[in-house]
């Protein structure tokens, strides 16, 4: 399958200071692709460069075969064939729903045939009977809806969305995503999220690439980053995580929880990422004797689960268990490393 996006080694600088630095990757049809980082990593910048709002300096930018940007061509947004779901959303406090859906259509086409149009699509994302409603008497999901609906009804080959939810409370947050997926489903447009939640990429997107100080360290199915990091950044950013520096002999690595059995060859000062939910724990009884030096020194609850934090020879570590297993702080416990992910070896 050809990619419908394909972003090859562009870079941008604001000053003298480089913002995006060669990022390249593809977008397939149909398919919602994610950038992820800390804020300030490049993402919103490399999204702006993508939509025409910023222009590159190096590298190149494509649709299918038409160039969109490089270093001496710039297509301006409006002709791009790209939709754009700001961050704040953008309506026009002036224009009802309805208004505000129809506003990106053309004017070549009649007023009753844009309303139409604007309506179908306020039906598809579920807010067609707020058509008359103002802005300001709408809630923030519905007025995410709205902008969507308004990027939608141009039927644009590829939509760009700039942290859609951030500005939803929890709840909301997770029930507006679910419903805004299928409707992109439904609609099997391509899609670029920008977002710093990793819970959010990892849920909403296909393939996830990971930023980090205007590059791109990683790129790969959700289960891909989260599971095999390669870089300490991504293994720390897309979840709490355990680095621990070891070596591998004969198969086995050494961890302060005890030896583990690894898939990886030989070698020294090599770097492993234990997640919280990789590590089990039991109370420590007789049988341990002294073995263990590990104790609770702090435990989050967070209805479905426990993290637990434990000290252990003077450094601390994340576990995590499921509701049913209480442990108390103070309380003496034994950790038994479970899987581990080799991530580098030490220069």
């Amino acid at each position: 399958m050809k990619p419908i996006l394909t972003v090859n080694s562009i870079t941008k600088q604001f000053g003298t200071t480089p913002v995006v630095s060669d990022v390249s990757f593809d977008v397939f049809p149909g398919e919602i692709f994610a950038l992820v980082g800390a804020s300030g990593c490049g993402k919103t910048t490399t999204l702006r460069l993508i939509a025409g709002f910023e222009t590159v300096e190096t590298g190149s930018i494509s649709m299918g075969e038409r160039i969109l940007a490089d270093e001496k061509k710039h297509v301006p947004p409006e002709s791009r064939g790209i939709g754009f779901v700001f961050q704040d959303y953008a309506l026009f406090p002036d224009k009802n729903v309805l208004n505000n859906a129809a506003f990106g259509l053309s004017r070549k086409l009649p007023k009753k045939e844009r309303h139409a149009l604007a309506l179908e699509t306020l039906e598809r994302v579920g807010i067609a009977h707020l058509h008359e409603r103002m802005p300001h008497h709408l809630s923030g999901g519905e007025q995410q809806r709205v902008a969507l609906a308004r990027s939608l009804a141009t039927q644009p080959r590829l939509l760009l969305l700039d942290e859609p939810f951030s500005s939803l409370d929890t709840g909301l947050r997770e029930a507006t995503r679910e419903e805004v997926r299928d409707v992109l489903k439904t609609y099997g447009i391509s899609v670029i999220l920008v977002t710093h939640d990793q819970e959010e990429a990892l849920s909403f997107a296909e393939r996830v690439a990971v930023m980090n100080s205007g590059r791109i360290e990683q790129i790969g199915t959700p289960e891909e980053v989260y599971q095999c990091p390669k870089t300490v950044y991504v293994a720390s950013f897309m979840g709490r995580t355990n680095i621990i520096e070891t070596d591998i002999k004969n198969g086995m690595a050494a961890t302060p929880f005890g030896p583990l059995a690894i898939d990886y060859p030989d070698a020294a000062d090599v770097l492993l990422s234990i997640r919280p939910e990789h590590i089990r724990i039991e109370k420590h009884g007789i049988e341990y004797r002294e073995k263990s030096s590990a104790r609770i020194v702090a435990r989050e609850f967070k209805g479905h689960d426990f993290t637990y934090r434990v000290a252990v020879d003077g450094k601390h570590y994340f576990v995590q268990t499921d509701f049913q297993r209480h442990f108390q702080v103070g309380d003496k416990v034994v950790l038994k490393p479970i899987e581990a992910v080799v991530i580098k070896e030490n220069d």
